[in-house]
């Protein structure tokens, strides 16, 4: 009789114990909800809720009357350290054009994408896809030299170059 009611008591002491302290230790359930539903604390307007226009304070560039030409294949970049290979950047590359001005890219496209592997390979060889390469500032220099580099040979109608995902493989050796 002992044995069984020895782990029974255990048991239920263990189970006690959890509900208790989760019970001690959870946020009270009615400061939770009001700060779910307003964190002024004051109670909902519906009106205003159902009516809610984006504020001038919206940080959402405007995108109206622009279009986005995706050049459908991935750019590779080899990063060379100390004439090895030492690493695989792939990248994947948009432009944001005025409307209208998207077929002009693709009429472009060869010689744009020529043109944007010679910019990725400078910003390799100078460092900008090791270390820390996602970083602000890095991506803008080289968002930058992208966009440049576009204009000057398309023409008009480009407003940005848009990096949709970027990956770096390090290469085993």
């Amino acid at each position: 009789m002992a044995r069984i009611f020895l782990p029974l008591l255990l048991l239920a002491l263990g189970l006690g114990g959890g509900v208790g302290a989760g019970l001690f230790l959870a946020p009270p359930a009615d400061e939770e909800e009001v700060v779910a539903e307003n964190p002024c604390g004051d109670p909902p307007d519906e009106d205003a809720t159902e009516t809610a226009q984006p504020s001038d304070r919206d940080s959402t560039p405007m995108t109206e009357g622009r279009e986005y030409a995706r050049l459908n294949n991935q750019f590779v970049v080899p990063v060379v350290q100390e004439g090895k290979v030492s690493s695989l950047v792939v990248l994947s590359l948009s432009i944001e054009v005025e409307a209208g001005a998207k077929e002009n890219v693709f009429a472009h496209e060869p010689r744009l994408r020529d043109l944007f592997l010679q910019v990725l390979f400078d910003h390799a060889n100078m460092g900008g896809f090791n270390g820390a390469f996602t970083e602000s500032s890095n991506m803008k220099l080289l968002r930058d030299a992208l966009r440049q580099t576009a204009i000057r040979n398309v023409g008009g109608g480009i407003t940005d170059v848009l990096i949709i995902d970027i990956v770096r493989q390090d290469v085993a050796g």
